[in-house]
């Protein structure tokens, strides 16, 4: 019997490249306040939310991918030739028929190479994460191109108070490729599939809905854990974590998560992505975000070592410790 032919694999990915878009269209808590009954100082209270980005009608999911991704591949110096996959993270295309992936791909310059679409909701880029590090471990792609993306004011009901001030449009992006010392830990993840009630959208006709006290009293005591556990699949202890980037659902989420962690053995100095002030929930494009937005921002280096965590609707989980490039 003749045997199998395959690639070498490689031992070390890391993030090599990061991009991201944001609308325009700035979206305070005051504007909101004049269309339903809120206030600056009620929505602060909850969510933390100063501010989010809603796209215009004409702006579509896929144009603001195809604007982070190409700033990802440029900030990697490679060619969209040099990409051999690309993953969008998304639950908010309009429909499911074409995917979101093979035209990003396609508009970037990406050509004739794998594109699929990947939905684990505000999950959903670190499940990607750790997809693309596996394709390039096993030698299936040299670099993939990962995409979370979201155009979330097409599924929220903008009269809806308890939705619309925490939902919002954008998109984050990273390249993964070979790297010499591994800058990407295994992903812990995984999904409670009996409280998908918690958030969802009932059909095609419908808003996206969400039990905000079940959501915060599942994320407060069920994240830590599994961010626990991303850092010890790394071989790594909390104290050796720099930067804790968690999906961007609600500052008291976040703070309530970066407490516990710190409680467990993370640094006082931990600095901690709080992009939610400004930029609102954007699902599976907020952990991306919030990451070239500190890096731009300079409040990381090169070499720190990020915790990623994300969770949602699905209820989906997933983290994993990075390297930041």
């Amino acid at each position: 019997m003749s045997a199998f032919s395959l690639p070498a694999g490689r031992v070390g990915t890391g993030i090599v490249g990061l991009g991201s878009h944001q609308p325009d269209n700035i979206v305070s808590n005051h504007d909101l306040a004049k269309v339903m009954d809120t206030s600056d100082e009620w929505i602060r209270d909850r969510v933390g939310i100063v501010n989010r980005r809603i796209a215009a009608k004409d702006e579509r999911l896929v144009d603001m991918a195809v604007v982070a991704g190409a700033k990802a591949v440029a900030d990697a110096g490679l060619a969209p030739s040099d990409i051999g996959a690309v993953i969008v993270a998304t639950c908010t295309m309009p429909s499911q028929i074409p995917n979101a992936a093979a035209q990003v791909a396609d508009r970037i310059g990406v050509k004739a190479a794998p594109a699929f679409d990947l939905n684990a909701a505000c999950a959903g880029f670190c499940y990607a994460l750790g997809t693309a590090s596996d394709l390039v471990r096993a030698g299936t792609a040299e670099h993939v191109l990962v995409i979370g993306a979201e155009k979330l004011s097409d599924w929220v009901d903008q009269t809806d108070r308890s939705t619309a001030i925490i939902f919002a449009d954008g998109a984050g992006a990273a390249v993964v490729g070979p790297v010499a010392e591994p800058g990407i830990g295994p992903v812990a993840w995984g999904s409670a599939g009996d409280l998908v009630d918690m958030i969802h959208v009932a059909d095609r006709n419908s808003w996206i809905f969400q039990e905000g006290q079940s959501v915060f009293r599942w994320a407060t005591t069920q994240i830590a854990p599994i961010a626990v556990k991303a850092v010890e699949s790394a071989g790594l202890t909390l104290a050796d974590i720099d930067v804790f980037v968690p999906h961007q659902a609600n500052l008291r989420i976040i703070e309530s998560i970066a407490k516990r962690l710190k409680s467990l053995g993370a640094r006082d100095d931990l600095k901690v992505a709080r992009d939610i002030v400004e930029s609102g929930n954007t699902s599976s494009a907020s952990i991306p975000l919030a990451l070239d937005h500190m890096r731009a921002a300079g409040e990381i280096s090169s070499g720190d070592v990020a915790l990623l965590v994300g969770f949602g609707a699905g209820l989906s989980f997933a983290g994993q410790v990075v390297r930041c490039p």
